[in-house]
Parts: C-alpha cells; sequence; structure tokens
C-alpha cells in the first residue's frame, strides 16, 4: 500500500486517520504496520465500502482530501484501466483502511548501532543471504561504492557503477533495512553502523 510523504506526515501528526483504496481483496490486515517516509503505521481496522455516495465531507478529510467529491473521483475507476490493475483505482471494491503512528522508523535507531565482532558476524550471514539470493557478491560491492560516493545523485552513482538505476535503489533499500546506510535528499552515506561493518569486512578478508 503506497503511502505518500505528505500523507504519512498528516498520519504521524493524527489529522489523518483513514485512507481508501480500490483493491480486488484487502491486501492489508488489521495489527499489521508499514514503514512509511514518516515513521511506522499500524492499521487498525479495513473493511468494504458499498456506497460511494454516502461519503461525506469529514470522511475525506480524515483521508486526506479536500471533500467527498475530490474522495470519489479519486477512487472511480479509470476508462482506461484495466480491471484488477494496481492503484486506488483499480480494484473491483473500494476499501476504507483505519490507521495510526505506530512510532519511529526503527532503521533509525539501528543504524546509530555500532555492532561487534558477534554483531558484525550476523549482519555478515544476513548480507550473504542476499547475495546468495540476488547473485554476487553486491552487497559489499555496494557499500564500497556508496563510502566513496557519499551524497552522490543516485543517477549519477547508478551511471559510475555501470547499472540500471531502479535495481540499485531497490538493493540500496535492502541495506538501509538492515541499518547500514543513510539516504538523503541527495543520494546516500554509510551509517555509522555500516562504516563499521564495511571496515570489519575489509579486515576480515585480509
Amino acid at each position: 500500500m503506497l503511502i505518500s510523504k505528505p500523507i504519512a506526515e498528516q498520519i504521524r501528526a493524527g489529522t489523518v486517520t483513514a485512507q481508501y483504496r480500490r483493491w480486488d481483496a484487502p491486501r492489508v490486515k488489521v495489527g499489521g504496520t508499514q514503514l512509511t517516509p514518516a515513521g511506522l503505521v499500524r492499521f487498525t481496522r479495513v473493511a468494504r465500502v458499498n456506497d460511494l455516495s454516502r461519503l461525506t465531507d469529514r470522511a475525506a478529510r480524515a483521508a486526506g482530501m479536500k471533500n467527498a467529491d475530490a474522495l470519489r473521483k479519486a477512487l472511480t475507476p479509470k476508462p482506461n484501466r484495466k480491471p484488477g490493475a494496481r492503484g486506488s483505482a483499480g480494484g473491483a471494491h473500494v476499501y476504507r483502511i483505519n490507521l495510526e503512528w505506530a512510532g519511529e522508523d526503527p532503521r533509525l535507531a539501528l543504524r546509530e548501532e555500532l555492532p561487534d565482532e558477534a554483531a558484525c558476524r550476523q549482519i555478515a550471514e544476513r548480507t550473504a543471504v542476499l547475495d546468495r539470493r540476488l547473485g554476487g557478491g553486491w552487497t559489499r560491492d555496494t557499500l564500497e561504492w556508496i563510502g566513496e560516493n557519499p551524497q552522490v545523485v543516485s543517477k549519477v552513482l547508478a551511471r559510475r557503477r555501470g547499472v540500471d538505476l531502479q535495481p540499485m535503489k531497490t538493493d540500496i533499500r535492502r541495506l538501509k533495512a538492515l541499518g547500514l546506510t543513510i539516504s538523503h535528499d541527495v543520494g546516500y552515506e554509510l551509517s555509522p553502523r555500516g562504516a563499521v561493518f564495511l571496515d570489519w569486512l575489509r579486515r576480515a578478508a585480509t
């Protein structure tokens, strides 16, 4: 479920408490959480909406929309969209998802933790799984590149590495989930945790 940064910030502030999506079946579960640009969001209720005409302006504003007409328009299937296509107006049914802010992004604290020998071995085991799953020793190569090219525009970094942009960004998100990198408005850099781990890898290789 895609949640934009402006909406995520409003969820955090408590001014947005619901979202609406057109899906064939619910894609989130009550009690589940999702990481957003403003931290963790928890889903508290998922209910099917059978009559869009009953949506109120109050309900629309709780979803971050101007009024009920704007919300209904956003939920109206597009003529050229195939049934079941991804997106707010792509499924057969409309669902209201009640949600709340559940806390800070856990990666923020994790990236500041400096791993000891045992923790570095654990991280190495997890990056080895990623290497095996996706092929090659890309995890260390990516960390090396970020370390040598901090806060370089992602398009430029991809060009320098000779790789496609979107797969590279996906790889970096996987490393970010381990607390090893920091994303900036422009480019990336190693987190304190990532810098210690990369130094450990270098020493282990000698």
